[in-house]
């Protein structure tokens, strides 16, 4: 029997051993959790045995438990590498369009020969799909996860059809003497411009010119004190308020513009026709009324074109920011010509130039052309039972029995962890607390070497007894 104690000590000895030297053979392998052998004793009685008596059968290994607890982060420049600070999983499928997902920590991915995101074994990195725009997502459920593709283009030309421009036009300038010439800067006080795309995604230059006015109480509609004329061009060519070409003498404005003693925006005037019938209107909002410069095929600023694109709609031009924010609308106050907002809509084709992933998983595509947009969110997954987890090896686990089933959900959010992008939860493993563990098995195992030797001599003494 004391052979078979002995026995059962060394196996569990051995098994110490191996988890140990596994342990740390896998110090430097990302996402690597260590694991620990965990033994019991073994105690078989019958019946009518004696348990005062009895002394036990010897050791058994019970579970080889993994430990989950974090390993340490290790920064990076590549932003396709992903680290969890917390609890959770990223989802991987072997094969394209594939539901049978393997779990890991190990966040080491790139792009694959077509843009998909992946690690090195080619698994696909899965994540939720979002709305290119705002990012909002759609659905949680790993049913509708999918593999993660990285456009490097952004898609076709996006012709311009909005501009938003606001600005603050200093009060102390005076009045230019001369009519105005989009080539001379003494005729006019400020000027700014912005570029704009027609259908094939060419851009052209589109400059606008603010001159000060005289007042005039002769003049039909009459000139007031804080009014300013608003000239444009496109790729130097004088505009009329039509988008046709300006060509009279001297040159027409687009809008007016008449701030009252504040400062702010109160009354636009526009320009149609040559010569030029002027309207005054009030602003029917906090700024001046929005000027629209007709497109279409042959009209409008497509006329302007000559390489056979066009305008196809008409190019409004908001005197505002974007988002309409209340403190970005024009002003005339004692202060110099400074722009507040000047952006517009259109697009050419652009090239991939930067990926960014927040901590809430969300991936954003950077293009040259100034586009951005979500591609998706990264897929994270919990269990009831991360032990219970089977290991089916390059740092991956599998759903078990004892698993449960695996529980998706956003980045940060409830009990997840969230995404550190440019990093890499490395292994978690204590290499000094391992070593010691490997003197300590070592030494059990020498013990029960010695339990069996010493049983070996007892037996050889006995059978030399005569």
């Amino acid at each position: 029997m004391s052979f078979n104690i002995a026995l059962t000590g060394l196996a569990a000895a051995q098994k110490d051993l191996d988890v140990t030297a596994n342990n740390i053979a896998n110090v430097n392998t990302t996402g690597f959790k260590e694991s620990r052998a965990e033994f019991a004793d073994v105690y078989a009685a019958s019946v009518f045995s004696s348990g005062k008596t009895k002394n036990g059968d010897g050791a058994q290994t019970t579970t080889v438990a993994q430990q989950f607890h974090q390993g340490s982060l290790k920064f990076t420049s590549n932003s396709l590498d992903l680290a969890i600070t917390g609890e959770g999983y990223f989802a991987m499928a072997e094969e394209f369009g594939s539901q049978d997902y393997a779990y890991t920590r190990a966040g080491a991915f790139k792009l694959n020969k077509d843009n998909f995101i992946v690690d090195a074994a080619g698994n696909f990195l899965q994540g939720f799909p979002v709305d290119p725009s705002t990012g909002n997502n759609t659905s949680v459920s790993l049913s509708t996860a999918s593999a993660i593709q990285i456009p490097d283009a952004s898609g076709s030309p996006r012709a311009t059809t909005n501009i938003y421009s606001s600005f603050n036009l200093d009060s102390r300038m005076t009045p230019p003497t001369l009519p105005f010439d989009p080539t001379a800067a003494a005729t006019y006080n400020s000027s700014t411009s912005t570029t704009v795309y027609d259908s094939l995604g060419e851009p052209h230059v589109l400059q606008m010119f603010f001159v000060k006015q005289t007042p005039d109480a002769a003049a039909t509609p009459p000139v007031l004190d804080n009014e300013w004329a608003v000239y444009a061009t496109m790729d130097k060519t004088p505009l009329m308020s039509d988008g046709t070409l300006n060509n009279t003498t001297p040159l027409t404005p687009i809008s007016q513009f008449r701030f009252d003693s504040s400062g702010l925006p109160q009354a636009t005037k526009t320009f149609t026709g040559s010569p030029a019938t002027i309207t005054v209107a009030a602003n029917t909002g906090t700024t001046f009324n929005p000027l629209s410069l007709p497109g279409g095929t042959g009209t409008g600023l497509s006329t302007l074109l000559s390489n056979g694109a066009t305008f196809p709609a008409a190019v409004t031009m908001n005197w505002r920011d974007e988002a309409n924010t209340s403190n970005k609308t024009p002003t005339q106050y004692a202060s110099r010509f400074e722009v507040k907002a000047l952006e517009q809509d259109g697009a050419t084709v652009g090239r991939l130039s930067g990926i960014d992933i927040g901590t809430d998983g969300k991936i954003v595509a950077s293009y040259s052309n100034g586009d951005t947009s979500y591609l998706g969110q990264v897929a994270m997954v919990r269990f009831p039972n991360s032990q219970g987890l089977q290991q089916v090896g390059n740092t991956s686990w599998k759903k078990s029995l004892t698993s449960g089933e695996p529980i998706a959900g956003e980045p940060g959010s409830g009990t997840l962890g969230a995404i550190n992008s440019t990093a890499l939860e490395q292994s978690n493993v204590n290499l000094t607390n391992e070593l010691v563990d490997l003197i300590s098995a070592q030494r059990n195992f020498q013990a029960n070497s010695r339990a069996l030797e010493v049983n070996s001599s007892l037996q050889q003494s006995i059978l030399q007894i005569r």
